[in-house]
């Protein structure tokens, strides 16, 4: 629903308003689910969002700048797009920032893989043809040196000495101003949480490394866990924009949406870890390589008694993680003895959804999701009707920004049940997008054709998501994993033969894996690539011998990035920060060292990896 006319409301107004909004919201789910609970047959569509950060890069000054330009950039693209199949191109938060999906959805059949890049790179050319010769579309999750000095064209320098209420770092003008959504969501969440936007991720501790956290700045902070070995951020923009991919898939019915979600839980750590690229945050070397746990701490926006740190007395829950999190609960009712954590949720709602005919595992996953207040809300859209309208539902479920995100079908439309997968860091290359996407793709297709078994306990879940984000865990770290993935089903199909010990010394059916482990596999496990190996073997006659090669390329990365034997992004960045002729060992990426960082990840977004 376009927005642009409406009337936002403040914090104060919304908290008025949450108990009809959140009635109405519960009415909304009840009337779609009943009606499209039994839709079948809808094809399998799936694509991919891709978002761009604009650079300005000054070679004679040895100087990088994100230029904030993303509402005419957009503006001329929707022009020149009127009338066309063109990608769409979207805003998103940073004014620097723009975000593009394909013209149209992939489908099922495996030669359409080779779409997948061809569309990435015809968006990259569009988006780079509407730019300067100096301005590069960057697919890189942070850029280095956000809220360092004078990070943006037009200037947006500001004194961190000169502490008042406004942001230390990031200057509200970094924020697109052309959409109600964005800039409301930023306010409200300070409003909500009463108090700023406060991030500490650890620094990397090299030789030289001095103080990262400006003492100014520590006396008023009020994290308790901070201290000296902590990069400090304040504000929205140091989360909301970064750049991400996440892939979307259509699934049949809302069965088999519920069972790919739940076998997607514990491929969300996996996949962050493999796809890390983010080890610099306002210039510092920091010691985790993804971007995942700014923006968790970016979009908390509990308050101290909802986190525990003082006794309910105006708030409902005590409430575990951030609206930005690993995913709370499997939703299929087979699985829910793996839901071995205390879920927090709404009882009213659930109550009111199991009286609707729900089963117990989508209520609660319903009810957890509605423990969350609405972030943005206009005056003339309050009272809605639970059957025409689905924005109050819409407006809950878009804003638990969780690893997997299922989706509605869509009102008036052919789309169906979808499940949305959203932990991967972006990719330098449209290459290399491309591989991650696709791969995930294939995930999903031996998930559905061998009904392969990924489930643990949500607790070790929760364990592999914290591991995902530590420096080089994608060679360091192990995860847990099931070791047993086959049903009877998959045995038949894939003529594996059954471990004869389903289950470890402890009696558990998982156990901790390395990711080239869970990747390329070991004695108890196959590995993911050569089962995605077996299904392209049994569907020859869908694809050709370009697609095969392409496809093989794609998995050749994946499983050389799962091994070490080609460095993840965030490897090949802190390594040429390390190793560069003016790194002093202190952590601090200058400007000149982020000059030729951002040069040479030009270079490999241009021609990939060969």
């Amino acid at each position: 629903m376009d927005t642009s006319n409406h009337t936002p409301l403040s914090w104060e107004e919304i908290t008025n308003n949450l108990d009809g909004v959140k009635k109405q919201g519960i009415r909304q789910f009840i009337y779609q689910y009943k009606k499209h609970k039994d839709r079948r047959n809808d094809p399998l569509y799936w694509g991919d969002e891709i978002e761009y950060m604009i650079v300005k890069i000054d070679d004679e000054e040895k100087t990088t700048k994100l230029c904030l330009k993303a509402k005419d950039v957009l503006e001329t693209l929707n022009k020149r797009n009127i009338g066309n199949r063109t990608p769409i191109w979207t805003p998103e938060f940073g004014a620097y920032m723009v975000e593009s999906i394909p013209e149209r959805p992939y489908s099922d059949l495996l030669y359409s893989i080779s779409e997948v890049e061809l569309s990435m790179k015809e968006r990259r050319k569009e988006l780079t043809s509407v730019l300067e010769e100096d301005e590069i579309p960057f697919t890189l999750p942070s850029y280095p040196r956000l809220g360092v000095g004078c990070f943006a064209v037009p200037s947006t320098e500001r004194n961190p000495n000169n502490v008042t209420s406004k942001p230390w770092f990031s200057p509200d003008d970094v924020i697109y101003k052309g959409r109600q959504r964005t800039t409301s969501i930023h306010q409200n969440i300070k409003d909500r949480k009463g108090g700023k936007i406060e991030i500490l991720i650890p620094v990397y501790q090299d030789i030289k490394t001095k103080l990262a956290f400006p003492a100014v700045i520590k006396t008023k902070c009020k994290m308790e866990q901070s201290n000296d070995n902590s990069i400090f951020m304040e504000g929205l923009v140091f989360g909301a924009g970064c750049c991400g991919l996440q892939t979307t898939f259509q699934m049949d019915n809302l069965d088999e949406a519920r069972f790919l979600y739940d076998q997607l839980v514990n491929i969300c750590p996996i996949m962050l870890a493999l796809s890390a690229a983010s080890p610099v945050h306002r210039g510092y070397l920091s010691d985790i390589d993804t971007r995942w746990p700014v923006l968790s701490q970016s979009f908390d926006d509990r308050t101290d008694e909802e986190k525990g740190q003082k006794p309910l007395k105006n708030d409902r829950f005590r409430i575990q993680k951030s609206r930005w999190s690993s995913v709370e609960t499997y939703i299929c009712p087979e699985h829910s003895q793996y839901n071995n954590t205390d879920i927090v949720y709404d009882k009213d709602s659930y109550e009111e959804l199991k009286n609707e005919g729900l089963d117990e595992a989508l209520s609660k996953h319903i009810a957890y999701l509605f423990i969350r207040d609405p972030l943005f809300l206009c005056s003339e859209t309050l009272d809605q009707d639970e059957i025409l309208d689905i924005q109050h539902l819409e407006n809950i479920n878009s804003t638990n920004w969780q690893t997997l995100r299922l989706k509605l079908p869509i009102c008036n439309t052919s789309t169906g049940w979808r499940v949305e997968f959203r932990p991967m860091e972006i990719q330098l290359s449209d290459f290399e997008n491309a591989a991650y996407a696709v791969f995930v793709f294939l995930v999903t297709r031996i998930v559905i054709a061998y009904r392969l078994n990924f489930v643990i306990p949500i607790s070790k879940v929760d364990e592999n998501m914290s591991a995902a984000s530590k420096r080089d865990a994608v060679l360091e770290e192990k995860f847990y994993f099931r070791r047993n993935s086959f049903s009877d089903k998959s045995i038949t199909e894939i003529k594996i033969t059954k471990p004869g010990q389903l289950k470890t010394k402890d009696g558990n059916d998982f156990c901790r894996m390395t990711i080239d482990e869970i990747i390329n596999g070991n004695v108890e496990f196959p590995g993911l690539i050569p089962l995605i190996k077996t299904y392209l073997e049994s569907k020859c006659e869908d694809t050709d011998e370009e697609t095969n090669h392409l496809t093989n390329s794609y998995l050749k990365l994946i499983s050389d990035r799962a091994s070490g034997a080609e460095p993840t992004t965030a490897n090949f960045i802190r390594n040429f920060v390390t190793t560069h002729p003016y790194y002093q060992q202190d952590s601090i990426v200058s400007d000149i060292i982020n000059h030729e960082l951002l040069k040479a990840c030009a270079k490999k977004s241009n021609g990939g990896i060969k």
